[in-house]
């Protein structure tokens, strides 16, 4: 009977008692350096954040996440004016599982977003216009990033630094 009593009174002080927290881990954003960037136009801001999780898929060459990061960002572009053409692009990207086939849309959704974001202008941070002169059979592509280090989503491991910077924009 005392050993009862004794474990009832161990159980009601464990229960009563202020839990312990447990030391977390830190775990880095996939794309940390968007912070830096910020766009003039929110939903377009909101929309490039999606466009940088689609960098980091392909560059991964993780076909669901780029499906869907693709699918958020024709969400975005159905509610800002003059981005049906981005809309459209992504959608495509969001369709398919082919990874070559995300990366051939990819190139025109880079070029459509980047006119977008030029006419939009930037708050803060700079937005590097990559290119890739080996991509699409050697016609080259360009890709945005908020981040000088080269990580080229057309080629993923096989040619991770292949590209260079070609414009700044501010």
């Amino acid at each position: 009977m005392k050993q009862l009593i004794i474990a009832v009174l161990l159980f009601i002080a464990a229960c009563n008692s202020a839990p312990v927290k447990e030391k977390q881990q830190e775990v880095p954003k996939a794309n940390s350096t968007v912070a830096t960037l910020r766009v003039n136009d929110d939903k377009l801001h909101a929309m490039y954040e999606q466009y940088a999780q689609l960098i980091t898929a392909l560059t991964n060459e993780n076909t669901r996440e780029a499906r869907f990061a693709a699918n958020a960002m024709a969400a975005v572009a159905a509610q800002l004016p003059g981005a049906d053409k981005v809309g459209a692009s992504a959608a495509g990207i969001a369709a398919t599982a082919d990874i070559q086939r995300q990366r051939v849309a990819l190139a025109a959704l880079s070029e459509q977003l980047l006119q977008l974001l030029k006419a939009a202008g930037m708050a803060s941070g700079e937005l590097y216009v990559d290119f890739c002169p080996m991509a699409l059979n050697d016609k080259g592509a360009i890709w945005l990033s908020s981040n000088k280090a080269i990580r080229n989503p057309y080629f993923g491991d096989s040619m991770l630094t292949c590209g260079s910077i070609k414009e700044t924009i501010q």
